[in-house]
């Protein structure tokens, strides 16, 4: 789903020994993020940018993939220092699939989209061979492809295996963040537009069931943008609107049965929340663009810490420890509470 450009806002910075602003050598908007280690990242964005960093983001090395300079790289998915997979988002042929074995010295285009009408969002994998990207609507249902063997194929899943969109109903690719995976199988999906659902398939896409969500939604504008998921059962889901950041919501909610039903968060308040990370020790990270976030327990009933940052998405880089991106070539690292 198509989503406008923000422009970076930051404030004075409000408990700033609790972040690092780092070095990115680059201006881009940068909405992808991956994190294999402590020590190597990955992170993308417009105008074919990706940027790989070996020592915990003391060092960037931003870089533009050869004849892809016009795309805008909304995902990244990487497995160490060399093997990372790219998603550019954008209608028709904009939408395609990069992959590189050496640290970005030689790129392969796996999949560009052929169906003017089609745009893809995000993707996830579950192992450097499985994975699976998602695209908006296109005749009711979504597009989802998925690969066995590293990207080589990408498979499109049959329309009438996927539950039909509503009128309206799409994904955002705000933070390569609105599809997630666990374990060797299962997979969520998260909508927004006229609806706010998360999709959920035990078997890689192959089927698919939907749940309805307490989400803001109703509007393009509106619905949720980020689904993360600590085990099969506990995951969360975070969105709202992107044209009044400031609203608080309803746009944080949580499941502990795999998705079947989503319960509204007591943290208060929310904020348009583009990325969301629910960490194994059970803290919350949230970011946006007016705020990022931090919350101990998904139970606290308001957040611990808060920093007036504009940021697209965040990913944990190691225990305690997040990294997150967003527009003008910024990137942030969060030392959070123990």
């Amino acid at each position: 789903m198509r989503i406008p450009v923000c422009l970076l806002v930051i404030s004075a910075p409000l408990l700033a020994q609790t972040y690092t602003l780092q070095a990115s050598k680059t201006a881009e908007n940068l909405r992808g993020l991956s994190a294999p280690s402590a020590d190597i990242l990955w992170a993308s964005g417009t105008h074919g940018t990706y940027l790989r960093s070996m020592d915990g983001g003391k060092t960037w090395y931003p870089a533009q993939v050869p004849g892809a300079e016009a795309l805008d790289f909304r995902d990244v998915k990487a497995f160490d220092a060399d093997l990372a997979y790219l998603l550019s988002a954008g209608p028709g042929e904009q939408s395609r699939i990069y992959s590189t074995i050496d640290g970005g010295k030689n790129w392969v285009l796996q999949f560009k989209n052929k169906d003017p009408d089609g745009f893809f969002d995000c993707m996830a994998f579950w192992d450097r061979e499985h994975g699976i990207a998602v695209g908006d609507p296109v005749q009711g249902s979504f597009e989802l492809i998925t690969t066995t063997d590293g990207g080589r194929n990408w498979n499109r899943t049959l329309p009438h295996n996927i539950p039909h969109a509503v009128n309206g109903e799409g994904a955002f690719a705000a933070s390569g963040s609105c599809i997630t995976v666990y374990g060797r199988s299962e997979v969520w999906l998260a909508t927004g537009g006229t609806v706010a659902r998360v999709f959920h398939s035990i078997d890689s896409g192959k089927t698919w069931m939907v749940a309805d969500t307490p989400i803001v939604q109703g509007q393009a504008s509106t619905g949720i943008f980020s689904v993360s998921f600590r085990d099969a059962k506990h995951g969360v889901i975070a969105g709202g609107d992107y044209q009044h950041p400031e609203y608080d919501g309803p746009n944080l909610a949580f499941t502990d049965d795999g998705g079947l039903s989503w319960h509204l968060s007591p943290l208060s308040p929310t904020f348009y929340i583009s990325g969301i990370v629910w960490e194994p020790n059970s803290a919350v990270f949230a970011v946006g663009a007016a705020h990022a976030a931090y919350a101990a327990a998904p139970n606290d009933k308001s957040w611990g810490k808060k920093w007036d940052l504009n940021l697209n998405t965040a990913a944990p880089c190691a225990p305690g420890k997040v990294v997150a991106v967003g527009p003008n070539g910024i990137i942030a690292r969060f030392s959070t509470p123990p």
